[in-house]
Order: C-alpha cells, then sequence, then structure tokens
C-alpha cells in the first residue's frame, strides 16, 4: 500500500508523510531550540527532506499555531456519544 502524503496548497511547501509528520514531532521534542544544528539534525533524521525543507515545515507549523490560537480556525463540532 502506498503511503498517503500530507500537502499544503503552498507552492514552496512539500509533501509530507504521515510518517514524516510523526517523526518531525519527535524530533522537535528531541532537538529545541539551543541544539545546535538543530535543522540539519532533524532533516537526517526525518529522511528525504532537506534542512530547508525541516526548517519551513516547522515555520508553517508555528504559522498554524497562531492561526488556531487567534480564533481564526474553528473548533470543530464533535458530536458526543
Amino acid at each position: 500500500m502506498a503511503s498517503s502524503t500530507f500537502c499544503k496548497q503552498k507552492p514552496y511547501d512539500s509533501c509530507w508523510t504521515p510518517k514524516q509528520n510523526k517523526v518531525f514531532e519527535k524530533a522537535l521534542a528531541k532537538y529545541d531550540k539551543d541544539t545546535p544544528d538543530r535543522w540539519h539534525n532533524m532533516a537526517k533524521v526525518v529522511g528525504g527532506k532537506s534542512t530547508e525543507d525541516v526548517e519551513r515545515h516547522y515555520e508553517i507549523l508555528l504559522e498554524d499555531l497562531r492561526h488556531i490560537e487567534s480564533g481564526h480556525v474553528p473548533i470543530p463540532n464533535y458530536k458526543t456519544n
């Protein structure tokens, strides 16, 4: 089965598989902002992404979080059981 991808509709973002996203999230926890060569280390762990790809992915994540926290993204109305 082929791996599904997560692609933003922005031309400067590349596609990330769910597995790459999970590895990226774990790498963020491991390599904090004070880690020397943070983006290089993360790109190496994620695989298939350049240092620039990883740093851009992080900036997009921060942008998404700012939108959510500022109320620009509606909270889903989940049905309760």
